[in-house]
């Protein structure tokens, strides 16, 4: 059997997210909590992939952010949810994809995020690499950093 198509993804603004990075990052909390500064800034950038009905199924946000403790020029991404009733089936990975191919045509060398030390076995499947120790974010839990080179934005399938 053939594979499934992979998800279709747009860059959207952050209003077409929301909802999803509120219910799925942040639930229980006022909508407050799911919004970051950086939003609107000029650089930054969000994408959404979609189901075969046009639901939104994931997203991310890319904004412009040196790495840590380098000063080194890269995009950061945060707010990467995905649907828990389509999780494992492309949506997350499709809005890597794009983000990361968007970053590398703005000019990024670098992508990082701080992600949920949960979800450690997806990055680095993905091509990341872990930078430093384990940090807990106060009232989400322990994080590490996440890197990955974003020249020519593949996010290989894996080892």
């Amino acid at each position: 059997m053939p594979a499934a198509p992979s998800p279709r993804t747009a860059l959207v603004p952050v209003t077409e997210i929301f909802a999803l990075r509120h219910a799925v990052l942040r639930p229980g909390l006022p909508a407050e909590a799911a919004a970051f500064p950086e939003d609107a800034g000029a650089k930054t950038f969000h994408i959404a992939a979609y189901d075969a009905a046009g639901a939104v199924r994931a997203c991310v946000t890319f904004l412009p952010e040196p790495l840590p403790g380098t000063g080194e020029e890269a995009y950061r991404f945060r707010g990467m949810a995905s649907d828990p009733a389509v999780r494992g089936r492309g949506f997350g990975v499709a809005v890597l994809r794009a983000g990361l191919a968007e970053a590398a045509a703005r000019g990024a060398g670098l992508v990082w995020c701080t992600g949920r030390t949960s979800a450690r076995g997806f990055y680095e499947h993905h091509g990341f690499t872990v930078r430093g120790e384990e940090f807990t974010v106060p009232g989400i839990g322990p994080h590490q950093v996440f890197v990955i080179k974003a020249a020519g934005g593949d996010v290989g399938a894996g080892p």
